[in-house]
């Protein structure tokens, strides 16, 4: 993350450059101590070291009054004594700094060598590609504040350097060593690893001559020898002239795709732990990156011994001593001369075994490692564990291709289908093989096909593959036998649950012991642990599920699982509209797989309290993201079951959020018509309207009689008054009055902050802003979404969010701040805007065309808005989408402006058609969303733009003023800016305008109509 404060290499905030030296100042003086800031003496000290003011706390305040409306009144804070800064450490550089510092040296104690060196890249960043500099003669606060963190620029250089020579780098590695030991020659860590890197890249004569000079500098000037450390790598580097002697150490027969993170991971590791073991579930490549790391190792003795063809215990001894040629008893003695590696592969069903010889061994020997493969830890107190993670999906594909061309090298291999099927695979190298073979004689979608069935489908590996790896059954039965009944008995019931699941959720499942028994399950790699979950892959989910229809355990496994959805969701569904939702809202993110394969569960059987209560919860979630595609899908499924459910006293709360839930869709996307649920909720009868939802229940039964809607918007209760003036102000707005619409709005946000209510709050604050927008208010709109935007982004609301950013976009422009305008428009470049509906399709170019025009580049914002009409165009719909006329308005009306109409001459031809087809056909019932006055108006300012270029004046100026009286979609400006269309009819015929806007002033809607209707005829009649 970018931090918000810049000091180090520069003195800005957000991207804005901070001018003027004392302002600087300030803020390096607050930056220096975050959590206690500074005091007013200090301050002013800091800030006129030579002659202060004549009222110095005066000039400090005034000082920070600049400071704030420069960066924003809460960025400081006054304290008791003085003042902050109310930024966190990492939205600061040079805190920031300091924490990248301590973590890369954190990391690099623990032997976390990757995070050390993304640790050290991320703080050397902060200081920019020309580093610290000279120091800066002149002083003052910024160069002292710089000065201050030289240390941790060093600290950071230096824990680069080390990192890059412990992943085994040597060559990116040695300069920067060399310039740490040329900088401190005392620095022994710095100086062992730069006698490896010189050995490894010039050769060990080099690293050898480097000691020798620092030996006798140091017995000159100290009377001292190395230290200890220091001396055991000069003995590793006279041994280094022995060759490696490698036992059992196989080459690869293609090339091993993506491990080169694990090699390196599994070499560091080995670096600062006696006892390496490689960890995953079958399939996963753990014995080819084994034998990778022991064809690269620099021991002097290297040796692989395959375990999985013994049986007992008892024989691993054996087995080891046979390889390396000594007795049993000998082990340890053919391995202690020098340094060495022992690789023991496939150990899972000899753990004890390996165990036992492993303790022997490191406790024996001073210089031996070694390196395990198996599907479960050894538990040893000198061993860390690599757990092997599966083959991310690019890999996955490449290597789905590499070894399907192997098969059949004229195959076709399309990359969505190959895409979707690597995705089903697990990353499993393994299963990826074996579904590649199969490409042989079948096409990859048959294979995808047939994955349904993948045990008799992944079979016949390669020859030269052990046994076990010739089919995925075979593979993951391996494992299965390992088991003891309690850890086969977890793995049926838990395979129900297709998302994973929580610790608790399984201890629910399995009882008392739960937790003794997912601890044997992950030690045995048929659990994955991530974050606060557990997950199986879907290979050994199925084979799981397999065993448990063998075993006649389905229907209570179902019921069991069913019975966790009902709970799951009585107990979440009033959140994610309360006060505290985030919790809840990751919580059913979460489990959302779970609870729709719930859902699909209780529809067949007919459960109507599971689905009831999975409804209402992830109806709630997909509300809360405008996730519409899923909820027309969930209220479809479930219209029926709940219509007819009467729900039992504990499932009334769950029923009644499903319904509403179901109602609300229907009336934000389809407009106020008669439902099933709202007869539904009727029947559950009222209840006190103490939450958000049932407070919308109330005002749902008034949807359809605006006295009583408006008699609520003035409820004592604060949550029915805020709803109700929430839907009051969309039947103002569809009524014309803007401003009792707005104020409405203005009302609900006023309710639902006092009850700090998140979501609610949030949709409160873009509601207003919507308005404002239209009402060309964009200032107080720019600050709604200011408010909502990260409300929106910590709910996970993703199309929300982005929507906010789209039209602060908009508002600024409004304003006139054009370079507001950019930064926002630069951001929202890193996000894809939401197009699976016809409505979006083309707004991210429409607002980059207002940006590009308001910005004086004509001619590129009249090419991006004739990509918006292109792909509007290629995307035709019956239905009337406001999105859709503002854009091909303002696409005409821009080119008319700029005197370019004969590049969009058959979109603006097309508009008189449209217009007169939406007001002899008005939509009935429209949604909230479509306002069928203000696309008229929209239309008729394009055609009134049009004849104006086109040099009607009269018949345009008239237009413009029914446009007006109609009113028209002002949220692209400059383009549909209301000044912009009045200066065009004033320009036109102003006594024409004049006479229409006072002949216009009383007309109802029907007569509105009737007037546009005539203007269009006078249009056609002028022409004949």
């Amino acid at each position: 993350m970018t931090p918000d404060l810049v000091l180090l290499s520069r003195v800005s905030f957000r991207d804005s450059e901070i001018a003027g030296p004392r302002l600087r100042g300030l803020l390096a003086l607050l930056a220096a101590d975050l959590r206690t800031g500074c005091g007013t003496g200090r301050l002013v000290d800091g800030l006129w070291p030579e002659e202060q003011p004549e009222n110095p706390a005066k000039a400090l305040q005034i000082l920070v009054s600049r400071a704030r409306s420069q960066l924003g009144a809460e960025v400081i804070a006054r304290t008791a004594t003085g003042y902050r800064l109310t930024l966190a450490e990492d939205q600061v550089d040079s805190s920031a700094v300091l924490i990248r510092a301590a973590a890369a040296a954190r990391c690099a104690r623990t032997g976390d060598h990757d995070a050390a060196l993304a640790h050290a890249d991320a703080g050397l960043a902060l200081w920019g590609a020309a580093g610290p500099g000279p120091a800066d003669e002149a002083g003052g606060p910024v160069a002292a504040l710089r000065a201050e963190r030289r240390a941790a620029h060093r600290a950071l250089v230096r824990a680069r350097a080390l990192a890059l020579a412990r992943l085994g780098r040597p060559a990116e590695a040695v300069d920067g060593l060399a310039e740490l030991a040329a900088e401190h020659p005392r620095d022994e860590e710095v100086l062992a690893e730069l006698l490896r890197c010189e050995a490894a890249t010039l050769g060990p004569a080099s690293a050898l001559a480097r000691y020798e000079n620092y030996r006798r500098a140091l017995r000159d000037e100290l009377g001292a020898d190395p230290g200890a450390a220091l001396q055991a790598e000069h003995r590793r580097l006279l041994r280094g002239v022995t060759p490696t002697i490698r036992y059992g150490v196989t080459h690869e027969p293609n090339p091993l795709l993506g491990r080169d993170d694990d090699v390196a991971a599994v070499e560091s590791l080995l670096r600062v732990s006696r006892v390496t073991s490689i960890v995953g579930p079958g399939g996963l490549g753990k014995t080819r990156l084994a034998n990778a790391v022991a064809r690269r190792a620099e021991a002097r003795t290297v040796a692989v011994v395959p375990l999985a063809g013994i049986a007992a215990d008892d024989d691993v001894a054996r087995e080891v001593a046979a390889a390396l040629g000594a007795t049993e008893d000998g082990i340890a003695d053919a391995l202690a001369n020098g340094p060495s590696l022992l690789v023991l592969d496939n150990c899972e069903h000899v753990v004890a075994g390996v165990a036992d010889l492993v303790r022997g061994c490191v406790a024996d020997t001073a210089d031996l490692r070694i390196l395990t493969t198996s599907r479960t830890p050894l538990g040893l107190s000198s061993e860390s564990v690599h757990q092997l993670p599966e083959l991310s999906l690019p890999v996955s594909v490449e290597l789905f291709v590499q070894r399907a061309r192997a098969a059949r090298p004229g195959a076709d291999l399309p990359e969505a289908d190959v895409r979707d099927l690597c995705r089903h695979l697990d990353g499993l190298p393994l299963a990826i093989e074996l579904a590649a073979a199969r490409v042989r004689i079948m096409p990859v979608s048959e294979v995808a096909r047939r994955l349904d069935d993948r045990f008799a489908l992944l079979r016949g590996g390669a020859r030269d593959a052990p046994r076990r790896h010739h089919t995925l059954h075979a593979v993951v039965d391996w494992s299965w036998n390992l088991l003891d009944p309690a850890g086969r008995a977890a793995m049926r019931a838990l395979s129900v649950f297709p998302g994973g699941f929580t610790t608790d959720t399984a201890c629910q499942v399995l009882g008392p012991d739960g937790l003794m028994v997912l601890e044997h399950l992950v030690d045995h790699s048929l659990l994955k642990v991530s974050d606060t979950r557990l997950r199986m892959l879907e290979t050994v989910r199925e084979f799981s599920a397999a065993r448990l229809a063998e075993a006649g355990e389905t229907e209570d496994a179902t019921a069991g699982f069913l019975e966790w959805a009902r709970a799951f969701g009585t107990a979440h569904h009033g959140n994610l509209l309360g006060g505290d939702p985030y919790g809840t809202a990751d919580a059913v993110r979460a489990e959302q797989e779970n609870l729709l394969q719930a859902l699909r569960l209780a529809l067949a059987r007919d459960d109507r309290a599971c689905v009831a209560a999975v409804a209402a919860v992830l109806g709630g979630m997909w509300i809360l993201e405008s996730n519409r595609p899923r909820l027309a899908a969930l209220i479809r499924q479930t219209a029926w079951t709940l219509s007819h459910y009467r729900p039992e006293p504990a499932l009334v709360e769950a029923t009644r959020t499903a319904l509403t839930t179901a109602v609300l869709y229907t009336f934000g996307y389809q407009g106020p018509r008669p439902v099933r649920a709202i007869v539904a909720l009727r029947r559950l009868g009222p209840a006190p309207p103490d939450t958000v939802v049932r407070a919308l229940g109330w005002v749902i039964g008034a949807l359809r009689d605006p006295a009583e809607l408006h008699r609520l918007c003035d409820s004592t209760d604060p949550l029915l008054a805020a709803a109700a003036n929430m839907f009051a102000s969309y039947h103002w707005e569809s009524a014309g009055d803007m401003d009792a619409a707005l104020k409405a709005a203005r009302q609900t946000l006023g309710l639902f902050t006092d009850r700090d209510l998140p979501w609610p709050r949030a949709l409160g604050h873009c509601r207003v802003a919507e308005l404002c927008l239209q009402l060309e208010q964009g200032a107080e709109a720019r600050d709604n979404l200011t408010a909502a935007l990260p409300v929106l982004q910590r709910l996970g609301a993703r199309a929300d969010a982005v929507g906010v950013r789209a039209w602060l976009v908009l508002a600024n422009l409004q304003i006139g701040d054009t370079a507001e305008a950019g930064r926002w428009l630069d951001g929202l470049a890193q996000i894809s805007l939401d197009e699976e509906t016809v409505q979006a399709v083309g707004y991210d170019l429409g607002i980059q065309a207002e940006v590009r025009l308001a910005g004086g580049e004509v001619e590129a914002g009249l090419r991006l808005w004739r990509r918006v009409v292109d792909q509007i165009l290629c995307t035709p719909s019956t239905e009337v989408v406001p999105w859709t006329v503002e854009a091909l308005a303002a696409a005409v009306i821009a080119h008319a402006r700029h005197d370019r109409l004969d590049l969009v001459a058959d979109v603006a031809d097309g508009l008189p058609g449209r217009l007169e087809h939406l007001l002899t056909h008005p939509p009935v019932d429209p949604p909230p969303y479509l306002i069928e006055e203000t696309v008229c108006g929209t239309l008729l300012l394009a055609v009134a733009t049009t004849e104006l270029a086109r040099a009607r004046t009269r018949s345009a100026a008239r237009m413009i003023a029914l446009a007006e009286r109609f009113r028209f979609l002002r949220t692209f400006q400059p383009t549909m800016s209301g000044a912009a269309a009045r200066a065009d009819a004033e320009r036109s015929d102003p006594a024409a305008y004049a006479e229409a806007v006072s002949s216009y002033a009383g007309l109802d809607r029907a007569a509105l109509r009737a007037a546009a209707l005539d203007l269009l005829d006078q249009r056609v009649r002028s022409r004949l």
